[in-house]
């Protein structure tokens, strides 16, 4: 028989008291936010976007020396993660487009360059002047600050005999065209060695200003690669 309980007396527990639920330290949260926020990081470098520093003149004046800039992963090509391995093409890069690339000579390096032609095209240089299939290229992106002209028995940078450009692979030059080491001199870009192409500068830093409160080039700042 049930005992009855007095008014205003609770009644006997028949179960083991709710412990209350342990929160996580403040530690730990933080701890499991890096480790997420380094996880969509290296996910998003994988596949989508690269940051680049650009280190040298080459792609002058269109881009200085402490420009930072983002490239699309997906411009081109998907490959297999920490690999060039290619696993399916998206897009090709068409003349005129600025992209990042494995050095041929060196892959352990990325290069930046602009495509002047494309597989299958032919590249001849006259006296500075390139011509792609026979005609002379629009070339608004071409800077030149020697007037001296190398003849091409010493060197290809203002006269190269005409070649074609192989399967899967494009010819690149630098804006700076008189200080750029390009296709001029080791040869062509593969497929499997696009990175992306470059898009937009997200910060510049010039290291030597003639002001200190112009160390960085504000202006630069969100411009879109052309």
């Amino acid at each position: 028989m049930n005992k009855k309980h007095k008014k205003g007396e609770a009644p006997a527990a028949d179960s083991k008291p709710v412990e209350p639920q342990k929160t996580k330290s403040k530690t730990r949260e933080y701890i499991e936010s890096l480790i997420i926020a380094a996880i969509i990081a290296f996910f998003v470098r994988s596949f989508f976007i690269q940051a680049f520093k650009i280190p040298s003149s080459s792609m002058e004046p269109t881009l200085l020396i402490g420009d930072h800039l983002l490239v699309n992963r997906l411009s081109y090509v998907v490959k297999v993660p920490f690999t060039d391995i290619v696993i399916f093409e998206l897009d090709k890069p068409v003349q005129g487009d600025v992209v990042v690339f494995r050095f041929p000579v060196d892959r352990s390096k990325d290069f930046i360059k602009r495509v002047i032609a494309r597989e299958g095209d032919t590249v001849e240089i006259k006296d500075k002047t390139i011509y792609v299939n026979g005609k002379k290229m629009k070339d608004p992106w071409g800077y030149y600050s020697q007037a001296p002209v190398i003849p091409g028995d010493l060197a290809p940078r203002d006269n190269l005999p005409s070649i074609k450009v192989p399967k899967d692979s494009y010819f690149v030059m630098g804006d700076n065209r008189d200080n750029s080491l390009d296709s001029r001199f080791w040869g062509f870009v593969k497929k499997e060695d696009l990175v992306g192409k470059a898009f937009i500068l997200y910060f510049s830093w010039n290291s030597h200003p003639d002001n200190p409160l112009y160390y960085i080039r504000w202006p630069r700042i969100g411009r879109v690669i052309r």
